[in-house]
């Protein structure tokens, strides 16, 4: 068996507000990377909780898929610290020269692979790729803008200090060479930072696109969210923090909707693309944004451990 240049991991990421996570997400992404053209031999590894609601028949529809179990992983209510478990758990099993990280909302462009081993014949560590939003309703637009307005094409080409485990890729050597930092759980602002700190570089490539293809959403859903991300934001960035750094930053999380509603604008208008999208999304961004301060202050102020 030929081995793959690249392997893909896909995250199930949309479960932190359900009780069951489902892959009716999943199905969209893998239908894309189905698609791809002029792509290399690739892997797909999909890791996954004991139970997740249509798995069967999304195994079915991809029989070529690895689907990696992991029972042991439990899922905490309102948490989201069991995806960064399992994207180490794929991560582990890749056998490509090149990683990548993608979750089950993006459907990825039909050259997003071919446009990733390009990126990867230079010498940087890794390639963080452009994000768009592929629904075209004002919630996903506000919810798009907070997960990856920043992602938004055209992005800045070039070495960057921050790339989107949504649509990662990675040298297997050099994530290897890092791999304490990653070895129980992937999370991507510490991986990266160990990369720099190493002297590797990570860049942005405008041409590396997904979708975000988040259908059904619902703005309950979306609050609740934000809400738990923020304070798992919060409880990852603790390991860096000093005490009064902790507090310091819970004070100014209230001003945090005004500021982040203002860097999403700006970036909107810049890249002059979809202002008008980010206009009428505003009345969803901002109890998002709310809905996040608040997750983010409380996770500094009663910190919980980081739980698999």
């Amino acid at each position: 068996m030929v081995s793959p240049v690249l392997s893909i991991v896909v995250g199930i990421v949309s479960d932190t507000t359900e009780a069951v996570p489902r892959a009716h997400l999943l199905a969209e992404c893998l239908e894309g990377l189905a698609q791809q053209i002029d792509a290399p031999t690739f892997e797909i590894i999909v890791p996954h909780l004991k139970h997740v609601e249509g798995l069967e028949a999304v195994k079915a529809r991809f029989p070529d898929v690895r689907f990696l179990p992991a029972p042991d992983v439990v899922a905490h209510p309102g948490g989201r610290e069991h995806h960064d478990v399992l994207r180490a758990r794929g991560l582990a099993a890749a056998q490509g020269e090149l990683v990548g990280l993608l979750e089950d909302h993006a459907r990825p462009d039909p050259r997003w692979a071919a446009s990733v081993i390009d990126a990867h014949r230079l010498t940087h560590a890794a390639v963080g790729g452009a994000i768009e939003n592929g629904v075209d309703r004002a919630l996903n637009w506000a919810v798009y803008y907070c997960d990856f307005g920043r992602y938004q094409n055209p992005v800045p080409a070039g070495e960057t200090p921050f790339a989107s485990d949504a649509n990662t890729t990675y040298k297997r050597a050099e994530l290897e060479s890092v791999r304490s930092v990653w070895d129980d759980a992937f999370r991507e602002v510490v991986v990266n930072d160990a990369l720099k700190s190493s002297g590797r570089t990570i860049v942005l490539d405008p041409k590396v696109i997904v979708y975000q293809n988040r259908g059904g959403l619902t703005l309950g859903a979306a609050l609740h969210e934000r809400f738990s991300w923020g304070r798992s934001y919060a409880a990852t960035r603790l390991a860096l923090l000093t005490t009064p750094k902790r507090f310091a930053y819970a004070a100014l999380s209230p001003v945090l909707p005004a500021l982040l509603l203002v860097r999403m604008g700006r970036t909107a208008w810049v890249r002059k693309r979809h202002f008008a999208d980010f206009v009428r999304s505003v009345p969803f961004l901002i109890p998002l944004l709310i809905g996040w301060s608040l997750g983010e202050t409380i996770g500094y102020l009663a910190p919980q451990r980081l739980r698999g």
